[in-house]
């Protein structure tokens, strides 16, 4: 949904603010509707206390000084009264019923004396009208007929009606914002411990405080992180044990095989032993825990870079010419050396060895990300194989065969190095020719 947010913070706050706004307009709208009852009930009573007030004025008055007080009423209040010997004559419906009942009612709210009451009333229009006609008739005869205008309450243009409700609404919003926030911060925690444990297996533990639900799983991811802890450590020690026991029969076997007489055997045999130890290092190598002993420092990304192809060249000099870096001089980056120089290695070597060149590109960082290009020159791999080649021990034929050394595990140390320092590495075909690995760091 376009309008609906990625995080859980944002979701939860958005159906919160939904749901709020609602809430408001269906409970302003109900005290809109008693407000209009209110300021309805209050327009006719002041109406009605006008209109027997003029009245009063008026039967008051000597007879021969009636029309001068109706003048007088007219010119300063701008209200048309008139003297009449018959009620209004208007085509505007009777009022009856309620409106009529609280006209009269508070007409009699206001004192005059018995004998000059007037003795009938008249009513036309109402609310919906617009106006209203009264009639009243005065004791000796002569009817006192006014128009009043009378409009309905126009809540939904009320200044302080559209003020409260965005004072309200703004206050609650803040108050729910800041909950959601507060109340999904863990979350957020939980995620960046997990990344930590992610780069760096013995980062301090999450802090076991906070809401019930919120210590609960800290204290949980706690134990996970300990038991992983515990599972790489036995890890270590049997792949040490490993290494030492299968060290010493391959130095045996080695020894007893100098003493075979057939020489070509004797080459064979010895090349298989020193293939058997290389897979062993190799295995060994994959399976230790480097990372953890290894502590991050700054990093000069573009002169470890060239230091690794100078290294290549030295290796393979037949190919030092295919051997170029293009990027800034200087590039610094917080990494393990160590491990991060083992990871590039291992690509400029695939580089090297199956594609006979290697093109190192560094990009300064944008949005937050370092990106490496590692260009080789060879056949390429099929699409559909980019992905497969990062497992360990796979290799593939025919670029990939054991007479260029290896044993599948260089890609797939890469990939855990570069994982770990949180980046990623892919495999791509170039439109010319080749394979790219292209690799991402965070700056």
């Amino acid at each position: 949904m376009r309008f609906w947010p990625a995080s859980l913070g944002g979701r939860t706050a958005l159906v919160l603010l939904v749901g709020l706004v609602l809430v408001q307009v269906a409970g302003l709208t109900i005290h809109a509707f008693d407000r209009v009852d209110a300021l309805r009930l209050a327009q006719i009573h002041n109406v009605a206390v006008r209109a027997i007030s003029i009245y009063r004025s008026v039967a008051v008055a000597p007879v021969a000084s009636r029309a001068a007080v109706v003048h007088e009423i007219h010119v300063r209040d701008g209200i048309m009264v008139r003297l009449q010997e018959a009620p209004p004559a208007s085509a505007l419906p009777p009022s009856v019923g309620p409106l009529a009942q609280q006209l009269h009612a508070n007409m009699l709210l206001v004192p005059i004396p018995p004998a000059d009451r007037p003795r009938e009333y008249a009513f036309f229009g109402g609310h919906g009208a617009g106006a209203l006609l009264i009639g009243m008739r005065l004791p000796d005869g002569p009817w006192v007929n006014l128009a009043l205008p009378l409009q309905s309450p126009r809540w939904l243009l009320s200044p302080t009606f559209l003020a409260a409700f965005v004072l309200m609404t703004a206050a609650a919003a803040l108050l729910t914002l800041w909950s959601v926030r507060r109340l999904t911060a863990p979350v957020a925690t939980l995620a960046a411990a997990a990344e930590r444990l992610g780069r760096d297996v013995n980062a301090p533990p999450l802090p076991e405080d906070g809401p019930t639900e919120v210590a609960t799983a800290a204290a949980a991811f706690n134990t996970m992180a300990a038991r992983i802890r515990r599972f790489l450590t036995d890890r270590d020690f049997m792949l040490a044990a490993i290494g030492h026991d299968l060290r010493t029969p391959i130095t045996r076997l080695k020894l007893r095989a100098e003493f075979i007489e057939d020489e070509e055997l004797r080459r064979k045999t010895l090349a298989d032993l020193d293939e058997l130890e290389a897979m062993v290092s190799a295995t060994l190598a994959f399976g230790r825990e480097t990372l953890a002993e290894e502590s991050s420092a700054p990093v000069d990304l573009a002169e470890m870079l060239r230091t690794v192809l100078d290294e290549a060249g030295d290796s393979w000099p037949e190919v030092s010419e295919h051997l170029v870096y293009d990027g800034p001089d200087h590039l610094t980056v917080t990494a393990r050396p160590v491990a991060l120089k083992r990871a590039i290695t291992n690509l400029v070597g695939n580089a090297v060895k199956y594609g006979a060149a290697a093109h190192v590109s560094l990009t300064c960082p944008r949005e937050g990300v370092i990106c490496i290009a590692v260009d080789d020159d060879g056949p390429g791999i099929p699409p559909e194989e980019s992905e497969r080649v990062f497992q360990p021990f796979v290799r593939l034929e025919p670029s990939r065969n054991r007479e260029t050394g290896g044993v599948g595990l260089g890609l797939t140390i890469a990939r855990d190095i570069l994982r770990a320092h949180g980046g990623e590495v892919r495999l791509v075909t170039r439109p010319g020719g080749g394979i790219r690995a292209a690799v991402t760091l965070p700056a």
